[in-house]
């Protein structure tokens, strides 16, 4: 494996929606800045819009304001946001939604040339094409891209971050990129659950199947501050296609049903707001049907006319064509069969709920030299495709500006560090352990899923838990962990997977201690803890961690304005203690 070292002003992690334009804005306004996309895939189609979008979800609509929408996020999220950052990204929705349309995505015009509104926060696209765009517009600004490089970890020296290492899936090489400045928008975590479809359709789900947590994994290992993991997305989607149901809803209005053909989420949750109920209550809400023996549960599109099923399928020819092509082949008539919907499996999503890096209004992260934009951000939910735009920019200048106004003195790792990643790097090329106990990256993702699924709230429990199983899982996730070492990776696509299974690894080892350390039930169907039904004033706040140098989590207690709680917590075996120091 030969070792190649790169040097560059501002390091993007990932090239999908926040990456691209991250990089974007922070060529077009200063064009001396060197500026390097790294993206495990290509980024012409990677991420989570490489199948393309309908809409764009996150928008200030005539009528509406930034504090209105603030208030609609606050209640989504059920009391808990950091309402700096949600601002600070509303605030630039129209800048950055006319910034990509001048880029030629083509936006839905009403008679008035006005934007046309889907719900009172969306606004209508043809986006099928919005990632070979963006790929198009950061080759034109002069970002030099690295395609299908897997980065592994931060280059880090006391706190501080100079860069990252990583290794190249088609040639094996390993990289050394310093940098004066890292943005971290490589996404959120999807794989960490048993998946709906498995098998060979494992990978047909709603969040993008090779966004892996390894965003927040090489945070976590630089002892980076994380903030709501046990906020987890549960998409409410179309059975078997995984499909999203946004578009059903507020597109067509196709109102949720059960099998007696009851509109329950306006007869049972009207107390919630009905179908206008917060996003956790509207996953609740069919569970509850279900476990009722009402289901299964349905969009109901019987009312649609012809036309309706004509503009029905263009819009999921923009972002699911699999979808009209599942109802073809079935021959499905929408006008005489309800969709079904199902929930998924757990996401880790920062733009959706909030897990992600704990950042100040610039983006800036606990590590020095470290921002973090897009999904992999915390704090800030509802953010949606307009809010990792808005993030990437903010991230960009305010890392361009300490850039210009702090010299620009790079600092490289020593021979011995750069040594000491390349071999760990490559342990699975070299698995010391014996063929006979050698296990493949497929096998550890397997037991992976099979833990969280039955232990962590996956679809097998109803994503409901207890301390019991979490504590269960805790203890099967750290035995998991010290069979990492018998993954033995035949080449490097494999290796790439070895890296995959080990971060998922170490974001669920967080993600359960978050999950314990709520004990509450703040997001119903999200984050059930049947050991606690109820959600309690007390927990109005964040649960953030920070993995230390020993490997041991700590939690961090913050208020919805970022300061720290004075609480001490323990989770011993059969018990857990939250009590104010």
């Amino acid at each position: 494996m030969d070792t190649k070292f790169l040097e560059t002003d501002l390091l993007i992690i990932g090239g999908g929606t926040a990456g691209c334009y991250a990089a974007i804005i922070a060529r077009r306004e200063n064009p001396d800045l060197s500026v390097l996309v790294v993206d495990k895939a290509h980024i012409d189609r990677s991420g989570c819009l490489a199948g393309g979008m309908n809409a764009i979800n996150a928008y200030i609509n005539p009528g509406e304001t930034i504090d209105s929408f603030v208030d609609y996020v606050r209640m989504d999220a059920m009391g808990i946001l950091r309402e700096d950052l949600v601002r600070s990204q509303a605030a630039l929705f129209k800048e950055v939604v006319e910034t990509v349309e001048a880029m030629g995505l083509p936006i839905v015009k009403d008679a008035d040339g006005s934007y046309s509104p889907r719900g009172r926060w969306n606004i209508k696209i043809h986006g099928e094409s919005l990632k070979p765009i963006l790929a198009r517009e950061v080759r034109k600004s002069g970002a030099e891209v690295l395609n299908r490089v897997v980065i592994t970890n931060l280059i880090v020296q006391d706190g501080t971050v100079h860069g990252a290492y990583g290794f190249g899936i088609s040639d094996g090489t390993f990289y050394v990129l310093s940098a004066l400045k890292t943005v971290v928008a490589t996404g959120g975590a999807s794989g960490l659950y048993r998946p709906n479809n498995e098998g060979l359709a494992r990978h047909k789900m709603w969040y993008s199947p090779f966004n892996t947590g390894a965003g927040y994994a090489i945070g976590i290992r630089a002892g980076a501050e994380m903030t709501s993991f046990e906020h987890r997305f549960i998409a409410l989607r179309t059975k078997d296609t995984i499909a999203p149901t946004g578009t059903l809803a507020l597109g067509f209005r196709a109102p949720q049903v059960n099998s007696k053909g009851e509109e329950f989420m306006k007869i049972r949750w009207s107390h919630a707001g009905g179908e206008g109920a917060p996003t956790p209550l509207r996953l609740e809400g069919p569970l509850r049907e279900m476990a009722a023996g009402n289901g299964p549960c349905f969009m109901d599109t019987r009312h649609l006319t012809k036309d309706d099923l004509k503009r029905l399928y263009e819009a999921y020819l923009d972002m699911y064509p699999n979808t009209v092509l599942y109802w073809a082949s079935n021959r499905i008539d929408l006008t005489e069969s309800p969709v079904e919907i199902c929930g998924t499996e757990p996401y880790l999503v920062g733009g959706h709920c909030q897990a992600g890096y704990w950042v100040d209004v610039d983006r800036r992260t606990t590590l020095t030299n470290l921002f973090a934009a897009g999904d992999v951000a915390g704090g800030a939910p509802y953010k949606f495709v307009s809010g990792c735009f808005a993030e990437g920019a903010i991230a960009a200048r305010a890392a361009s500006k300490e850039i210009t106004s702090g010299g620009r003195r790079l600092v490289s790792p020593s021979p011995e560090e750069v040594a000491a990643e390349r071999g760990r790097t490559m342990v699975w090329k070299d698995s010391p352990a014996p063929p006979e106990e050698r296990i493949r990256p497929e096998e550890a993702e397997a037991r992976l899923q099979k833990i969280m699924d039955e232990y962590a709230g996956g679809i097998r429990t109803s994503y409901a838990m207890n301390e019991a199983g979490l504590l269960m899982a805790r203890k099967k996730i750290e035995e998991l962990s010290g069979d990492l070492s018998r993954i033995y990776s035949e080449d490097d696509y494999a290796l790439m997977l070895a890296h995959e299974v080990a971060d998922r690894v170490d974001v669920a080892r967080v993600l359960v201690a978050h999950l314990l350390a709520r004990r509450e039930t703040r997001w119903p169907g999200f984050q059930t803890r049947m050991d606690y039904p109820e959600s309690d004033m007390k927990y109005e706040h964040f649960i953030n961690s920070v993995v230390l140098p020993s490997g041991e989590i700590r939690i961090v207690h913050r208020t919805l304005e970022g300061e720290e709680l004075s609480w001490n917590v323990s989770v011993s075996e059969g018990e857990a203690v939250l009590q104010k120091a």
